[in-house]
């Protein structure tokens, strides 16, 4: 049987990769009941369909670049069990793609949880109905509770990476081959493999990961096109993403794209801001899912002391969009601080906010002009041309 004429794009194309803008936008984890935020204020987001579809079509509509899901099987328990409600990420970017035109849509998995095989066949699948707008993000899977409801162990962390490797070279293979294939790995052993169509995006989709451990970072300089990576200060933001970058072209010849995580709290002053955030994170949290998940993260600590200063500031970064850097502040406080991260080479952030409405609103209204003066977005009307 002859091979259908299928249409094809360059995944550099995609809008995440060639956008003009200097500094590129994601909205990050709208597909979670709470958002990122481990809270009980009514504004975060429920994790419903037609606020999945309003949300993302908003946000092509004010020219982001991507929708980024948060991938989670059950909550962290505590007071509310924060993130208990989620939507699947690869429906949910098959259901998004077909209702949206320019944006990327990605999806968000653990690795443990979808056999390499067919993720090819759903990520060509999502891929074709988008038209060549789809990405994988790729999550090597830490949470034992989650792992098990999948008959999956929690491995050591460096395994865990060695396992992604080999999942990667399989689904790249996949896409890749014609006709059958094989891969015989420490941890797969697949036989015969195929998977038509390929993807539109050639030689496959982007794909992104957030490892920011040295293991971490190698999978995503061999076979990722974005990471994620922990901001701190615009010095020390500067250097690691200096030395990420510097690492992927030394081992593998490759240029990875660094990206942030922000949560923003944007009102007419800094004093309203801080007041929200205070509202929203310190007094409304679930301290008891952060002290929870705070346990889980150091498993392997003796002794953990809550109430220790060091914990408590961990624990309000767990509550707040899980250690996502705080954007709080008037308009102009907010761009300025996204202004530090892009000098420092950060080449975008994925955004949270307790109100996405609200935030993508703000945005349209006040953070994009801001941010075209700062040299950071193109004017909408020629970022829509070039879309």
């Amino acid at each position: 049987m002859s091979e259908l004429p299928d249409h094809t794009i360059d995944k550099a194309d995609a809008p995440i990769l060639r956008s003009e803008n200097r500094f590129k936008l994601a909205c990050f984890s709208a597909n979670i009941g709470g958002g990122l935020v481990m809270s009980d204020v009514e504004e975060l987001p429920k994790a419903v369909w037609d606020e999945q579809v309003r949300l993302t079509r908003k946000a092509e509509e004010v020219g982001f670049e991507a929708m980024i899901p948060l991938a989670r099987w059950r909550g962290h328990g505590g007071r509310i069990n924060p993130h208990h409600r989620s939507l699947e990420t690869f429906t949910w970017a098959a259901g998004l793609s077909a209702l949206t035109e320019r944006i990327n849509i990605f999806a968000t998995f653990h690795v443990p949880t979808v056999h390499p095989v067919m993720a090819a066949k759903m990520a060509s699948t999502v891929d074709h109905i988008s038209g060549g707008r789809f990405g994988l993000n790729i999550v090597a899977g830490w949470q034992p509770d989650e792992l098990a409801m999948f008959g999956a162990d929690k491995r050591d962390h460096d395994e865990r990476y060695a396992v992604a490797d080999e999942w990667a070279q399989i689904v790249k293979q996949l896409w890749q081959t014609t006709g059958d294939s094989d891969f015989h790995g420490q941890f797969f052993d697949v036989v015969n493999a195929f998977s038509e169509p390929k993807p539109v995006q050639r030689p496959y989709p982007p794909m992104m990961s957030a490892g920011i451990s040295p293991a971490g970072q190698d999978f995503a300089a061999k076979h990722c096109d974005m990471i994620f990576a922990a901001i701190e200060n615009p010095a020390k933001t500067a250097e690691k993403v200096a030395a990420i970058k510097a690492m992927a072209r030394e081992r593998y010849g490759r240029e990875l794209k660094v990206f942030g995580v922000g949560h923003i709290t944007c009102a007419e002053t800094d004093e309203q801001a801080q007041a929200e955030y205070q509202r929203v994170i310190l007094e409304h949290g679930d301290w008891d899912a952060a002290k929870v998940t705070i346990g889980k993260l150091m498993a392997h600590s003796q002794t953990v002391d809550y109430e220790s200063s060091e914990i408590r500031r961990l624990m309000e970064g767990v509550i707040r969009a899980f250690f996502a850097h705080p954007l709080t502040g008037s308009p102009e406080t907010i761009v300025a601080q996204i202004k530090e991260m892009a000098d420092a080479g950060l080449e975008g952030m994925a955004i949270t906010w307790n109100n996405y409405d609200l935030g993508l609103d703000q945005y349209e209204q006040v953070l994009h002009p801001l941010m075209v003066d700062a040299g950071l977005r193109v004017p909408a009307t020629v970022a829509t041309a070039a879309a």
